[in-house]
């Protein structure tokens, strides 16, 4: 039987979920994508309508098929949330602190592409239904499931 999956490049990741602590990995993302040029961003592969994606733990060679609603969050070092650099220039920046299940604390950045009158943190994380959305730091990108946080506080 012959391969037609496309290929995927493997990306180091650490793995947050409901269970557990967090946990050193790679996920897999494909090399190209139908609706814009380029590589598949870690925020299109977690908002994707499938329910699960692989993750390859460090400590284990074996792959997982991880359940996105049991995901809280998925982190990756030093990737922008959003790679355009025309789009990155116009997008203002929030400052966050997010508190989630289980009193975990993270803060950072949202990159937000809104309209100027419609540009809190409040209009970022209502801006879209999808489960996902991003925050970054200087270290890394989070990408935090929106269900598992208990709050948001504006940074400035």
């Amino acid at each position: 039987m012959s391969d037609l999956s496309l290929p995927r490049t493997p990306i180091p990741a650490n793995l947050l979920l409901t269970q557990g602590a967090s946990q050193p990995g790679q996920i897999f993302l494909m090399e190209r994508v139908p609706h814009h040029d380029g590589p598949e961003t870690v925020l299109e592969l977690l908002n994707r309508p499938e329910g699960f994606f692989a993750f390859r733990p460090a400590a284990n060679h074996d792959v997982l098929l991880i359940s996105k609603v049991q995901t809280v969050s998925l982190s990756v070092d030093r990737q922008a949330p959003i790679a355009d650099p025309a789009r990155l220039s116009a997008a203002r920046m929030l400052g966050v602190e997010l508190v989630l299940t289980g009193g975990s604390k993270l803060g950072g950045w949202a990159s937000a592409e809104l309209p100027e009158h419609h540009a809190r943190l409040l209009d970022y994380l209502n801006a879209s239904r999808d489960p996902f959305f991003a925050v970054w730091t200087h270290a890394a990108t989070h990408y935090v499931n929106r269900a598992y946080v208990l709050y948001a506080r504006p940074l400035s």
